[in-house]
């Protein structure tokens, strides 16, 4: 029985001491090995980006010492490939942050969602950091309109919750997401510090993964923000399975 993942990150590549040069984290490297090929076919979407050239350069050098074959799919001027071919061969879609509302809306007109979600029924593990967390959920918060954070929504929806991205690293994000969950604009909701991510497996959260070591009990974490009778309730879920 295919098993559909999905890896939600604030995260994925790390700093190296060369200037604009990145090497896979840990997130990353488990999207691969989640895939179970010995050489997986890695597509990376950039659309949040605006198809950023070198936002795409960068993120080839980083893989260029795994064993992966790369590709990627560029929406701008026109869609480089067929875009079924493109995800229909694809063991892991990384997608990149930016404008999660332009991203959606270039999706939605060039097919995107759809086959976004054909590869995800499939097998192919769905992935991505920012934009490319926030994509796969009912909606989130995001800064694709200005400085001041609004709700965007619907995303893709193919998890039934609300989420949050750089919980740790932008002030408005935190009391954004309570006050979006308190008043029904979205539903449970996960939330990811930097350099964390939260395991699919179908539609359950399964597993918190970091790209490097933390302390799994004041460091870096997720958290699942839920309307209760109290109240909104915040649960800090640490690096590990999710009980």
């Amino acid at each position: 029985m295919t098993t559909r993942r999905i890896l939600a990150t604030s995260g994925g590549f790390l700093s190296t001491d060369r200037y604009e040069a990145r090497k896979p984290g840990r997130l990353f490297l488990e999207a691969l090995r989640l895939s179970g090929r010995d050489r997986p076919r890695v597509l990376f979407v950039m659309t949040a980006s605006g198809d950023d050239t070198g936002y795409l350069a960068m993120s080839y050098q980083a893989v260029s010492g795994l064993s992966v074959d790369a590709d990627h799919l560029s929406l701008f001027t026109m869609p480089n490939q067929p875009v079924e071919e493109a995800l229909g061969r694809a063991d892991v879609v990384w997608v990149g942050g930016g404008s999660v509302a332009n991203l959606l809306a270039c999706w939605r007109l060039h097919g995107v969602d759809d086959a976004m979600r054909a590869a995800w029924e499939r097998g192919a593990v769905l992935a991505g950091v920012s934009a490319g967390s926030i994509c796969w959920h009912v909606g989130g918060p995001t800064d694709s309109y200005g400085p001041t954070l609004r709700l965007e929504r619907p995303a893709l929806g193919l998890l039934p919750y609300g989420n949050g991205v750089h919980y740790d690293s932008e002030a408005q994000r935190r009391p954004l997401l309570h006050s979006l969950v308190a008043d029904g604009s979205l539903p449970t909701s996960y939330a990811t510090d930097d350099r964390v991510g939260v395991l699919y497996e179908g539609v359950d959260p399964v597993e918190v993964l970091t790209d490097l070591d933390v302390d799994p009990t004041a460091g870096p974490a997720a958290y699942r923000v839920e309307l209760t009778a109290e109240g909104v309730v915040e649960t800090r879920l640490p690096p590990g399975r999710i009980a």
